[in-house]
C-alpha cells in the first residue's frame, strides 16, 4: 500500500509578536514558526478607525521584524494587532487594575466586537508581497456585579489583554455567546490566516 500523504504544511514564519495566546494557537494548528518580538507603540491616532488601527499596527509590526531580520531574509513574516471594540471607544490593554474595572464596566451586559488586523509579509523572487486583513466577531458578556469585576481584577489576568478579559481563561464563565471566529477573540483568527498562507503560495 502507498505511504499516507503528510497533511498540508506550511513554511516558518516568523511571529513578529510575544503573545503566548497566539503561539498556542499556531502550534496546535500546526504552523511552524518563530518568535522574533517588535516595540511598536499601540497609539491610535486622532481620527482613525478601529479597524484602521488594527490594520496599522500589524502592519507596521510586520515591517519592523522584517527590518530586523535583514533584507536578504526570506522568512514570511507575521504580524497581528487585536484590539476591543464598544460604541465608538477602543480598548486596548489597560494602564492598571482601575482602568481594567472600567473597561469591564463598559463591557457588562452589552455587547461589543472583536478586530485583529493580520499582516503577512511573503517573497516572489526579490519582490515582497504584503497582505493585510482585519477579522472580527462579536461577544456578548452577562452582567457582572461590582463584586466580580473586582474578584476578577484582583487575579491580573484583565491587566495585559486587549478589553481587560481573556476569552479563554477566567472571564469565560462572562461569556454568554459570541458570533465569529472564537480564536480572533484569543488573539489570532487562525481561519483567516490559512487562507492568507493559501493565498501567498506558503503551504506545502
Amino acid at each position: 500500500m502507498p505511504e499516507p500523504q503528510p497533511w498540508t504544511r506550511c513554511q516558518t514564519l516568523v511571529l513578529a509578536s510575544a503573545s503566548p495566546r497566539r503561539r498556542e494557537i499556531l502550534r496546535a494548528a500546526g504552523i511552524p514558526f518563530k518568535v522574533l518580538p517588535t516595540a511598536v507603540p499601540e497609539v491610535q491616532k486622532p481620527g482613525e478607525s478601529p479597524r484602521d488601527f488594527v490594520r496599522r499596527l500589524a502592519e507596521e509590526k510586520a515591517f519592523a521584524a522584517k527590518r530586523m531580520l535583514g533584507k536578504e531574509a526570506t522568512a514570511p513574516v507575521l504580524a497581528a494587532d487585536t484590539a476591543v471594540v464598544i460604541g465608538r471607544e477602543t480598548l486596548g490593554k489597560p494602564t492598571s487594575p482601575e482602568d481594567a474595572t472600567r473597561m469591564l464596566r463598559r463591557l457588562s451586559g452589552r455587547e461589543h466586537r472583536v478586530l485583529t488586523g493580520l499582516c503577512l509579509l511573503s517573497r516572489d523572487g526579490i519582490t515582497i508581497k504584503k497582505d493585510v486583513r482585519v477579522a472580527s466577531t462579536v461577544v456578548k458578556f452577562r452582567v457582572l456585579t461590582d463584586r466580580e469585576i473586582e474578584n476578577y481584577v484582583k487575579t491580573k489576568e484583565p491587566l495585559d489583554k486587549a478589553g481587560a478579559y481573556a476569552i479563554q481563561g477566567l472571564a469565560s464563565k462572562y461569556v454568554d455567546g459570541i458570533r465569529g471566529c472564537y480564536f480572533n477573540v484569543v488573539g489570532l483568527p487562525v481561519s483567516l490566516l490559512y487562507r492568507m498562507l493559501k493565498r501567498a503560495n506558503l503551504l506545502v
